[in-house]
């Protein structure tokens, strides 16, 4: 009898899809009034069902709705979505998704996810270039000599300072980037493949859930929670030193034991096969000459022009995406590579990433179904009223695990503040403590379930380093299960004090 193989991660975003297209047929379809503010005239525009109505863009007018939001929180600019009106949730005629609708949600999904698929193509084919001129293993070696003997620091610096991008602007999809050009040095070093993709992906998901001053999800939550962003900081800044803390020492344990005796490894059956394709076996390595240092500088100032442009100059996908094309014309000029040899390695780069990119469309399908079949609205309301009667500490913690289980829905970050902030925060005042506590179970429910989140980033994360889901399940369920005792402790003194 063959061993069953676990299934690929398009294949497990399919099965998602139809689970999700057939609780369309069960759960009841509802939808919330919506507010959206109109720049251009200053008004509001309230939709109801299929009906749309303007109103003044007053104070008056969001006390009116029950909105306890400022409204300068508007017309300055900080709340750009339609937010969910509290105490309108109806009934509406039910939209179950056929089998029709099944198979057109992953080329909708494509078609919505279209701005960070082209992100993922054009990095893939920079990649590509990147390996074409030698400066990657060049790099890695010079690196390799560099850190002998004291390769940890390589885990510390990457997972702080990714912890550090996701707290301060929501490093998340950018990560994408990041993964073929560490992995060789990783590799490099003694270490798996499972390392370098904990490093990276650890490090984003524990500076995220423990974001400080991160516009798309503390900022915007708090303007729709109707409070400022500072409240509650200081508490949000001492669980991210725990929390990074406690994810580098557990990355830090799997990968000394694995550098110890390689056979230790959660994915060494895998050990050839992934080398190879990262080519670190590379018989003729060039010396890090003038060109390749030039090379590589300008493929470093890529990801400080991004980095620079996203948190101070509201840069988003097109820019990215532009930055990363300049850089690999720019390295193809320097590199002195041919026009013809330029255009089909970029291709061929491109092309390694196809299944990354398809991920990310069919995982936004999914999000496509339960739209269209109007059941997300439903399970917010559903998760509003069960907390009713509990007590502060058992309401906070009930929270954080209504939001990670919201998150499996609504897998966008400021998505999840607008649609559900309106109708949770105000929650906190029935119980008896701030709403900044509401915003953090919002941040920590998410942070928590984005560790595994099929809907997320991590199968496409996973499919760029040839790990399966279900070896990444064996290495991160204990951390999780860590941090979740972490956070229940964290959240419930927060109720309290």
């Amino acid at each position: 009898m063959k061993k069953i193989k676990f299934p690929t991660a398009q294949t497990i975003l399919l099965i998602i899809a139809a689970l999700v297209a057939l609780l369309t047929w069960f759960v009841p379809a509802g939808k919330y009034d919506t507010l959206t503010y109109n720049k251009i005239d200053n008004s509001f525009t309230k939709t109801h069902l299929e009906t749309e109505s303007k109103l003044p863009a007053t104070q008056e007018t969001l006390e009116a709705l029950a909105i306890k939001i400022p409204l300068e929180k508007f017309t300055n600019g900080d709340i750009w979505k339609p937010i969910s009106i509290p105490n309108t949730y109806q009934v509406v005629s039910a939209k179950p998704q056929n089998l029709v609708a099944f198979f057109k949600a992953p080329i909708k999904g494509i078609i919505e996810a279209a701005d960070i698929i082209f992100l993922v193509l054009i990095i893939g084919g920079l990649i590509g270039i990147m390996n074409y001129t030698g400066a990657f293993d060049a790099g890695i070696s010079w690196l390799a000599k560099a850190l002998k003997g004291h390769e940890y620091v390589l885990i510390i610096l990457v997972t702080a300072l990714v912890a550090l991008g996701g707290t301060t602007f929501g490093l998340a999809e950018e990560t994408i980037a990041f993964y073929p050009i560490l992995i060789p040095m990783f590799l490099a070093a003694k270490y798996d493949a499972m390392v370098p993709l904990a490093a990276i992906y650890l490090g984003s998901s524990i500076g995220t859930m423990f974001s400080t001053v991160n516009p798309f999800s503390t900022i915007i939550a708090s303007d729709a929670a109707g409070i400022n962003w500072t409240t509650g900081l200081t508490g949000r800044v001492v669980a991210l030193v725990i929390g990074v803390a406690i994810c580098i020492i557990y990355i830090l344990v799997y990968a000394q034991k694995v550098k110890k005796d390689p056979s230790k490894s959660i994915i060494y059956h895998q050990k050839t096969e992934i080398e190879a394709h990262f080519g670190t076996k590379t018989k003729n390595i060039l010396a890090l000459s003038t060109r390749l240092r030039l090379i590589l500088l300008v493929f470093s100032a890529c990801f400080v022009v991004m980095i620079y442009g996203v948190s101070q100059l509201e840069w988003w996908f097109v820019e990215m995406t532009t930055v990363f094309f300049v850089g690999a014309i720019l390295i193809g000029i320097i590199g002195k590579i041919q026009e013809t040899t330029f255009v089909e390695t970029f291709i061929k780069g491109a092309a390694d990433l196809l299944g990354v990119a398809l991920i990310i469309g069919i995982a936004r399908g999914v999000s496509v179904l339960m739209n269209d079949g109007l059941i997300s609205d439903t399970m917010l309301y559903h998760a509003s009223t069960v907390t009713e009667g509990m007590n502060k500490g058992v309401f906070a913690n009930a929270m954080l695990f209504i939001y990670s289980g919201l998150s499996f829905f609504i897998p966008s970050s400021s998505g999840m503040a607008v649609l559900t902030m309106p109708i949770m925060s105000p929650l906190a005042d029935t119980v008896g403590f701030g709403r900044e506590v509401i915003v953090n179970c919002y941040q920590y429910g998410m942070g928590l379930f984005a560790f595994i989140n099929p809907t997320g980033l991590i199968l496409a994360s996973l499919a760029i380093v040839k790990i399966g889901y279900n070896k990444w399940l064996k290495f991160v369920l204990p951390l999780l299960l860590i941090l979740t005792i972490f956070t229940m402790i964290i959240i419930t003194i927060q109720a309290f004090y």
